[in-house]
C-alpha cells in the first residue's frame, strides 16, 4: 500500500520552473506548504516566476552536470537538505524524422535525458545516506506511445523511462521514492501547433495536479490522463496488425498535423540557444 506523506515543510526542486508545467508545479506545491526552489536557464524568468510565486530561483542548465551540482548545492545552502527532485525541463522539436536537424536531436538527448540523468546523480547519494527522499520526472507519454513526427523526443522521453526503471532497480530498500509522470499533449509553448489525438488538450495545472499527489503518495508510472496506461497496456496485447490500427486511432500524427510554421518562433528560440551551448562546450573542451 502507498504511503501518505506531508508536503508542509517539504524542500522540493524543479527544474524548468520559470513557465509552463514546471510553473504550475511550483505554484501547486507552493501553496500545499513545500519550500520550493525553481531552477531555469532563463534566469530572468525564474527570478520574474519566483516573485510571483514567493519561491526561491536558481541559474540552472540542466544539460551541464556542475551547473546541477552548482544549483542543488545553493538550495541545500539556502533551504536545507533536499527531500524532493522534480526533473521537468524538456525541449521538443517536431516534424519528419528525416528533416530533423542533427543539432536539435543533440539538443534534446542532452537536455531532455542527460539532464534527467544530471539531477538523479546529484540528488540521490544524498537522499541515500539520508534514507529518504523522492526523485521525480516528468517525461511524456510519448515515452510508451508511437508518436510520428517526434522520434527522437519519443526516443529521449522512453530513455528517461529506462533509466527511472533501472534507478528504481538499484534504489530498491533505500528509503528513496522514484516517480515517472507521463502526460498526454499539454498547453505549453513546447507543444505550439501539435494535434492532441483521442485525449484533450491538457492544462499545465493537469501535470501539476497529479506531481503533487504523487508527492503525498509516491507511485512509480502515473500517466496523465490515467487511461492512457491502461489503453496501452491494453493495445499491446494485440497482433502487430490491430496494435498499428489501435495506434493510429489512439496518437495524433504530428508530421500531418503540425500547423505550418507555428512552431517557428519556439524552435528557433529553443535550438538557436542549444546550439550554442553546444558550441560552448566544443570550445571549452578543446581548450
Amino acid at each position: 500500500m502507498s504511503r501518505s506523506r506531508e508536503v508542509t515543510g517539504k524542500v522540493i526542486a524543479v527544474t524548468g520552473g520559470a513557465r509552463g508545467i514546471g510553473r504550475a508545479i511550483a505554484e501547486r506545491l507552493t501553496a500545499a506548504g513545500a519550500r520550493v526552489a525553481i531552477g531555469d536557464r532563463d534566469l530572468e524568468a525564474a527570478q520574474e516566476t519566483a516573485a510571483e510565486l514567493g519561491v526561491r530561483a536558481y541559474s540552472l542548465d540542466v544539460a551541464d552536470r556542475d551547473s546541477f551540482d552548482d544549483y542543488l548545492g545553493a538550495v541545500r545552502r539556502d533551504l536545507g537538505p533536499i527531500d524532493v527532485l522534480i526533473n521537468n525541463a524538456g525541449i521538443m522539436w517536431v516534424g519528419s524524422f528525416e528533416e530533423e536537424p542533427d543539432s536539435a536531436a543533440r539538443a534534446q538527448l542532452e537536455v531532455n535525458l542527460l539532464g534527467v540523468i544530471n539531477g538523479v546523480k546529484a540528488a540521490a547519494p544524498a537522499m541515500r545516506e539520508a534514507g529518504r527522499g523522492h526523485l521525480i520526472a516528468v517525461a511524456s507519454a510519448a515515452s510508451i506511445l508511437p508518436i510520428p513526427g517526434e522520434a527522437t523526443y519519443a526516443a529521449t522521453k522512453a530513455g528517461v523511462l529506462g533509466y527511472f526503471r533501472a534507478v528504481r532497480a538499484e534504489m530498491r530498500g533505500k528509503g528513496v521514492d522514484t516517480s515517472v509522470i507521463m502526460p498526454a499533449v499539454v498547453d505549453t509553448a513546447l507543444a505550439t501547433g501539435t494535434g492532441t489525438g483521442v485525449v484533450r488538450l491538457l492544462r499545465p495545472d493537469d501535470v501539476a495536479r497529479a506531481v503533487v499527489e504523487v508527492v503525498v503518495r509516491p507511485r512509480f508510472e502515473i500517466t496523465v490522463p490515467g487511461f492512457i496506461g491502461s489503453a496501452t497496456r491494453w493495445v499491446s496485447l494485440l497482433p502487430q496488425r490491430l496494435k498499428d490500427r489501435a495506434f493510429v486511432a489512439m496518437v495524433p500524427d504530428q508530421v500531418a498535423q503540425v500547423r505550418a510554421g507555428a512552431r517557428a518562433g519556439y524552435e528557433t528560440a529553443t535550438f538557436t540557444t542549444s546550439r550554442a551551448r553546444q558550441r560552448s562546450r566544443r570550445a571549452a573542451s578543446a581548450e
